[in-house]
């Protein structure tokens, strides 16, 4: 038996300062080397240049192992803040959420539309760096501020030298420390195309990455005067292009729009164009940081031109009887940089890897659409080589999925009677959704695309599997169902699996978003991991997130309608409701509705919230810790003879699970 512990309020841990990136780096930053961490602080000086006071930003990785950081922009104050009473660029260093980028409701703040968001960015540096020096050029005195290793100050602020009064500007130089880092090495490409982006994006810069061997520099710059049209012209070859690169730029007008519902200074900034060949150029950001998972912003851009050549075909009559254009077939060749402008993004993870934002699609696919349908009816005969391209593109996937023998096609029969299907025959197009009880079986039949989204209800929970042999799982009725309708047999890591029998690429678990929901993902995720390991490895089983909150959020101004907006959990809707209150708005301005299950939900918010790939969230499940881990974990949750351990471990650990999982 357990000893009692003793547990009492010395055992609570308030976390002050820079302690909650020391206590959770991965939380903050990237921890496979410290790129990341550096790119904050290049952030802040490339935000400078937004505003419209920094022309040249210099990245200098030096020998010894640190990087440094050159801007001759307006300088970080200096002076002390009127609360904190310690100068203000020390604040900006060593406290967390501290910095002048919260104001967004201003229309007149300078970094209204910039790339910090939350004044986490220079204290993730400074917190893992063994050493951290900032020189401040401004009302013509250099200042120094050094810290020593995890943000501790070092040497307070003091004036070095008079300077010119237009000498202005800031350097930071930062040394990371091995402990949180797998490598402390930067790496040199990725910082490379991230300096070109920014000077693609910012036309009055001028970005400098000097590399130092032997005391000597050296250097690589970029600048682009025409800003994103040079930039295109020179990243993608125009050799294989249908027709010359489209640009466009929209953003909504000083005084708001009614029509769009979103807020001054939004927008984007896009061009395109259609490749017959080779590997295209994808690449989008928002406020200046690079999106390399794209997101909801990248579906916009997806939607709208998958609208405009859907729209100009079917004018001038170029479709073919029985032949569906699909958005890949539109967007598959389609060479693009779109860089966004949105006043409050959320990402997914502080990395900032993708954009996660719902109304982003909305936002984009309605700035560009029109313009690109203008464009195609002012250019019919180049219109029309881009719609005949597409219309190949279509027949060319129809042949191949054709010649595809799946078990739907000549074997009705055999499919499960539960199963809702979808109609297309193409595997690579099409995805099931094994859903929690009838009733929401019904509300996502209602709500699904039924062109490529099946539905395959269960009755009750799952059966654990985690002990059963393989070749006796198929006694219960629900596995079968499962089992028939993906098209793949029981397997194990090792054997040979035939994947042209996968009926569909993405098998979505879709469960409320409540303690019973989270038991039937267990049971299924164990199903799959036990006797279709294979279907995990290959990346084809996802976890669909319903939210578990609706906040319902009456206009406010001209530039704010009337909003639903939901949240996944409870954390996300104090975030939301965060955020509303930065608006201005009072205390129980909005009301909130918690989802009792998805059954509860309407098809259109099913639709919205978790089945529409442009603004669903899902998780991928992958095995990146290892089978072995992952089994001794199944082994001590799932099997029947380990209860005690069960009990053992969520005594000991049960309060960590939100942050691990």
């Amino acid at each position: 038996m357990r000893k009692k512990s003793n547990y009492s309020a010395k055992d609570i841990e308030v976390l002050e300062d820079l302690s909650p990136i020391l206590h959770r780096p991965g939380m903050y930053t990237d921890p496979a080397n410290p790129n990341h961490a550096l790119v904050e602080i290049i952030d802040n000086a490339a935000d400078e240049g937004l505003a419209g006071f920094a022309t040249k930003v210099s990245v200098i990785l030096r020998e010894d192992g640190s990087a440094e950081v050159i801007d001759n922009g307006r300088g970080i104050p200096v002076e002390k803040h009127p609360t904190k009473k310690i100068p203000a660029v020390q604040l900006i260093f060593t406290t967390l959420h501290s910095g002048g980028k919260f104001r967004k409701t201003d229309k007149d703040a300078v970094y209204r539309i910039a790339g910090g968001l939350h004044g986490v960015g220079v204290c993730v540096a400074n917190a893992l760096s063994t050493r951290l020096e900032v020189n401040v050029k401004r009302d013509g005195m250099e200042s120094s501020l050094s810290f020593g290793p995890n943000g501790v100050v070092r040497k307070n602020l003091r004036k070095v030298k008079k300077v010119d009064m237009s000498d202005t500007g800031t350097r930071v130089q930062f040394w990371p420390d091995k402990k949180y880092f797998d490598s402390i090495k930067f790496v040199e490409n990725d910082l490379s195309f991230l300096l070109r982006a920014k000077a693609m994006l910012l036309p009055g810069v001028k970005f400098f990455l000097g590399v130092e061997k032997v005391g000597k520099i050296k250097q690589q710059s970029w600048y682009f005067p025409e800003g994103m049209k040079g930039y295109f012209n020179s990243a993608v070859s125009l050799e294989n292009q249908l027709c010359n690169p489209l640009f466009g730029e929209r953003y909504v007008g000083d005084t708001g729009s009614d029509e769009t519902g979103f807020s001054s200074g939004e927008g984007a900034m896009w061009a395109l164009s259609w490749s017959d060949g080779g590997d295209p150029v994808t690449e989008s950001y928002v406020n200046m940081i690079p999106t390399r998972l794209g997101g909801t912003h990248v579906a916009g851009l997806r939607e709208g031109v998958y609208s405009a050549i859907k729209k100009f075909i079917d004018l001038h009559a170029m479709g073919q009887k029985g032949l569906k254009i699909t958005p890949d077939d539109v967007f598959g060749q389609v060479n693009f940089v779109l860089s966004c402008k949105i006043l409050d993004p959320q990402f997914k993870g502080q990395v900032k890897n993708e954009l996660i934002s719902r109304d982003a699609v909305r936002l984009v696919s309605q700035i560009m659409r029109d313009p690109l349908e203008l464009w195609l009816n002012q250019h019919v005969d180049l219109g029309k080589k881009i719609a005949e391209f597409v219309i190949q593109q279509a027949i060319d996937r129809t042949k191949k999925s054709q010649k595809v023998i799946r078990k739907k096609t000549f074997s009705l029969a055999i499919l499960p009677g539960k199963l809702t299907d979808c109609a297309s025959d193409d595997a690579d197009q099409s995805e099931l959704f094994i859903v929690e009880g009838d009733s929401a079986g019904g509300s996502a039949k209602a709500a699904r695309d039924k062109e490529f989204q099946a539905i395959l209800p269960l009755k009750g929970k799952p059966k654990n599997t985690w002990q059963d042999a393989s070749s006796g799982i198929y006694a219960n009725k629900e596995i079968e169902a499962i089992a028939l309708s993906i098209g793949i047999d029981h397997h194990d890591v090792s054997d040979t699996v035939d994947f042209s029998k996968l009926r569909y690429k993405k098998i979505n678990i879709l469960a409320d978003a409540d303690v019973d929901g989270a038991h039937i993902q267990v049971l299924l995720l164990t199903l799959f991991f036990r006797h279709f390991p294979q279907l995990i490895s290959n990346k084809h089983v996802y976890v669909a997130q319903p939210p578990l909150y609706r906040l319902d959020v009456p206009a406010f101004g001209k530039s704010k309608p009337a909003r639903k907006i939901y949240a996944l959990d409870e954390d996300e809707l104090h975030g939301i409701e965060g955020k509303l209150r930065e608006e201005g708005r009072q205390e129980n301005n909005w009301t909130v509705s918690r989802f009792k299950g998805l059954g509860e939900m309407s098809p259109q918010q099913l639709w919205d919230t978790t089945l529409n790939p442009s603004t669903r969230r899902v998780l991928e499940v992958s095995l990146e810790d290892g089978q072995n881990i992952s089994t001794e974990i199944f082994t001590m949750m799932m099997a029947r003879e380990c209860a005690a351990k069960r009990r053992e471990w969520m005594e000991e650990y049960g309060n960590l699970i939100d942050d691990q999982f």
